[in-house]
């Protein structure tokens, strides 16, 4: 089995004359969460948004699960699936309901099992029969990763999947997608947090200027700077170090 789940060469996209995409270039590995980093603007979305499908390149070749996004654009849906930077939920429907829904219009068996074997794989059992508008912001999330998984897809996106968290609900977050990668699903994240990043992925892309001027492991962009000089200070703990103390939360590693 080709164990290449995402490939992209030489991808290029404007709008109104402006190149945003000059030519991105990268694989992602079967079962790997792999970071598109950059700042806004830099382009990050556009690709998730050629990747599935949502919009055309102007140029390149794109490939999900070896089938050709521009050409074969149904197929390519039927392997992925995308959380946007915004949970897409109805608000006036509880948990269980939303599940149902997307399990109903993607024509899955039993959606009422399938939607409780997710609210409990997502800690969110409890609060499946509130309305979602009444849920937390790291629930919302949970809810919206949950929908995104119903069909097992091969590939999910995850567009800055921590926009607007705050840190509680931003780890929580990362323990869900770290578990689908556990489980084998093949995640393409976008971000613009450093620590996201080192957090989550097995292999991080930089995007900037329009091309991927760098990709590697943590490690492997670690030993392009020289070696730190070690020098012992007194660490100030910062105000989120602060905040997940008082509170009682840590960290998952």
């Amino acid at each position: 089995m080709n164990q290449t789940a995402i490939s992209i060469k030489r991808l290029k996209k404007s709008f109104n004359e402006k190149e945003v995409l000059k030519g991105v270039d990268f694989e992602v590995q079967r079962g790997e969460i792999f970071a598109l980093l950059g700042s806004n603007g830099a382009g990050k979305t556009t690709v998730v948004n050629i990747l599935s499908t949502l919009m055309k390149a102007d140029d390149g070749e794109a490939l999900i699960c070896g089938i050709d996004v521009d050409r074969q654009p149904d197929g390519v849906r039927q392997s992925i699936s995308l959380t946007g930077q915004f949970a897409a939920l109805d608000g006036m429907l509880t948990g269980r309901e939303n599940l149902m829904m997307i399990a109903k219009l993607r024509g899955v068996h039993n959606p009422a099992q399938v939607a409780d074997r997710l609210l409990a794989r997502f800690s969110l059992t409890e609060a499946a029969n509130k309305r979602a508008d009444q849920y937390s912001g790291g629930m919302k999330r949970r809810l919206d990763i949950a929908m995104s998984l119903i069909g097992t897809p091969e590939v999910i996106f995850l567009d800055e999947p921590t926009t607007g968290l705050d840190p509680e609900a931003r780890i929580e977050v990362w323990n869900t997608v770290k578990e689908l990668a556990n489980g084998g699903t093949t995640i393409l994240l976008t971000t613009q947090y450093l620590e996201e990043a080192e957090q989550l992925a097995d292999r991080i892309a930089i995007l900037h200027g329009g091309v991927i001027i760098k990709t590697g492991t943590l490690q492997e962009l670690k030993e392009m700077f020289p070696k730190a000089i070690v020098e012992y200070v007194e660490k100030q703990p910062s105000l989120e170090d602060i905040f997940l103390n008082i509170i009682g939360k840590k960290e998952s590693v």
